[in-house]
């Protein structure tokens, strides 16, 4: 029954409210792409937060400016039944570098960016599990400049 009542106030509406969610695809193109991008954009807005699109995946994140867009419940109305996904995928050379992950790090900041949904295979993962390993350290890194 705990566990019962603590799924419930999470999943409350505007539970997050003003939390800074990003959603982004990376590596190649798959089916259910743009359902996951969907499903996670409306969620998030329904839990209250500030929802963003990353375009083209990594590549988006480390180049910031245009590519970071905020996301609105009518930006996925009509996309479930389209190939690919809408809001782009790219690999991405630099997010391989620490100084890409740094310029990622900044992009995100200066947006508001807290939370990231990554849609994508094993490669993905493994440099968003980078990311979060080197989080601390890449905002101790900003900080100080």
């Amino acid at each position: 029954m705990e566990c019962d009542r603590l799924v419930k106030r999470y999943l409350e509406c505007g539970a997050f409210k003003g939390r800074g969610i990003a959603v982004f695809t990376s590596g190649g193109d798959s089916q259910g792409m743009n359902a996951a991008v969907r499903s996670c954009v409306r969620m998030a807005i329904y839990l209250g937060c500030k929802v963003y699109f990353i375009r083209e995946g990594y590549q988006g994140m480390v180049d910031g400016g245009d590519n970071i867009v905020e996301a609105q419940w009518a930006s996925v109305s009509g996309i479930i039944h389209k190939g690919g996904t809408v809001i782009g995928s790219a690999r991405c050379m630099e997010f391989k570098e620490r100084p890409g992950r740094l310029k990622a790090a900044k992009n995100l900041i200066k947006n508001g960016i807290s939370n990231l949904v990554i849609i994508g295979g094993d490669g993905s993962l493994t440099g968003a599990n980078l990311f979060r390993q080197e989080w601390s350290s890449l905002l101790d890194e900003l900080s100080s400049k």
